[in-house]
Parts: C-alpha cells; structure tokens; sequence
C-alpha cells in the first residue's frame, strides 16, 4: 500500500508539474518568467507531492530490499497513463497500454 501511496503522489507530482509548465508561458531568462512559474499554486502542489513521495520512498526502501520494492514502483507506469488520459485529456494510443501491461506482467513474476 505504501508503493502504491507513493506512486500516486509522484504521479501526482509530475501531473501538476506538467499543467504548471503550460501556464508558465515562453521561456525566458526573466524576473517576470521565475515570478511566474514559482508563484503558480500548481508548482507548489507539485513540490510538495513531490517531497512526500520522496519521504514515502525513503520509508519504504528502509522497510523493505530494493529488488522488492522498485519493481512495484512500475505501478505508476499505469497511474500516469490515467492521469494522462482523464486528467491531461492526451490520446494515450493502445501500445502504450499494452506496454504497461507487459511490464506488470514482468512486474508481477518478480513479486512471486
């Protein structure tokens, strides 16, 4: 529960990195660009998922060996693919499904 807990906010995190990113504008070398990008609530947000599920991440792999735990990381292979598709509104095209499929097929034989 806690992978999952952690993939969902680094999931989370990357989802309103990737909204703040489009409301911050062209890029430029600015005073104004930099006021804007770290004032918008959706930076924040994402900092602060961010820094949780780094936390988490720094709990689970005290509990728990690395060959265990990182594999179940790949839940947020699927997490993102959701988040991409309800949330972002992409086309999420079927071989990235399948992909993620396969690859929780395989996470799946490392657990057992």
């Amino acid at each position: 529960m806690l992978v999952i807990g952690q993939s969902i906010l680094l999931v989370a995190a990357q989802t309103f990195l990737k909204i703040s990113v489009k409301l911050f504008g062209d890029f430029s070398w600015t005073w104004e660009f930099f006021k804007n990008a770290l004032t918008t609530w959706q930076f924040s947000v994402s900092g602060i998922c961010a820094l949780t599920s780094l936390f988490t991440w720094m709990y689970v792999l005290r509990q728990y060996d690395l060959s265990l735990a990182y594999p179940l990381l790949s839940i947020s292979y699927v997490i993102g693919l959701f988040s991409a598709y309800f949330i972002l509104h992409e086309a999420v095209p079927y071989t990235r499904w399948i992909g993620v499929v396969i690859i929780m097929i395989g996470v799946y034989f490392v657990v057992k």
